[in-house]
């Protein structure tokens, strides 16, 4: 057997009151909002009234976290897997802004379109990609949750929607704990939906990262 769908989950708010970029880095959590965030999504997914067979998180706190009610609402374990974490980025733990205003830290913005700042988009999209085709042909049906982050889930979408892989952070569709859902017609992907069923307006860590 096959998946039905599968869809991949940006995690809840972190609490981060120094405003840095967290990356990789460990002990970076999410907010009660953020927890209220990843039950929202973990809700809109159980009244879509599909069965979910499988449960993938990043092995980072926050994505661990926002995994943490699918876990409960389908009685699912989740399976940690590396390659939906966060993408390496040399300006991991400093407060951007501040990064980008010193002349040293220009050289790493030299190939944007690689990024020259950390993993490539290309990478990104390949890990993604070959983790949601190996988990789609051994699932046993239903649907599957993979809660990952900003940067891979747009990626994501990029490389499926056939467009460059090069763009703004600023300018990524994917809100926190967002739900992005793909089928896998034949050997091609195709996105089915876009949702945002968490209130984010209050939010104070909304990303890009």
């Amino acid at each position: 057997m096959v998946a039905s769908r599968l869809h991949l989950v940006r995690h809840g708010e972190v609490h981060n009151p120094a405003r840095v970029l967290y990356g990789r880095l460990p002990g970076y959590h999410l907010s009660k909002a953020g927890r209220g965030m990843a039950r929202a999504a973990a809700d809109h997914i159980a009244d879509l009234d599909r069965p979910v067979s499988a449960l993938f998180a990043s092995p980072l706190e926050r994505a661990q976290e926002s995994a943490e009610p699918f876990a409960e609402v389908f009685a699912l374990e989740p399976e940690i897997d590396i390659r939906l974490i966060e993408p390496t980025n040399v300006f991991e733990g400093t407060r951007m802004k501040r990064s980008l205003m010193n002349p040293l830290n220009w050289w790493h913005l030299r190939q944007p379109a690689l990024p020259s700042w950390g993993e490539p988009y290309a990478s990104i999209a390949e890990r993604m990609l070959g983790l949601m085709a190996e988990a789609w042909h051994d699932a046993a049906g239903g649907d599957l949750v993979m809660v990952s982050h900003q940067a891979p889930i747009w990626v994501t979408h990029l490389r499926v929607a056939g467009l460059p892989l090069q763009h703004d952070p600023r300018t990524r569709r994917c809100a926190l704990s967002s739900v992005t859902s793909f089928e896998l017609v034949g050997d091609v992907w195709r996105e089915v939906a876009y949702v945002e069923p968490a209130a984010t307006g209050d939010a104070v860590d909304v990303g890009a990262v």
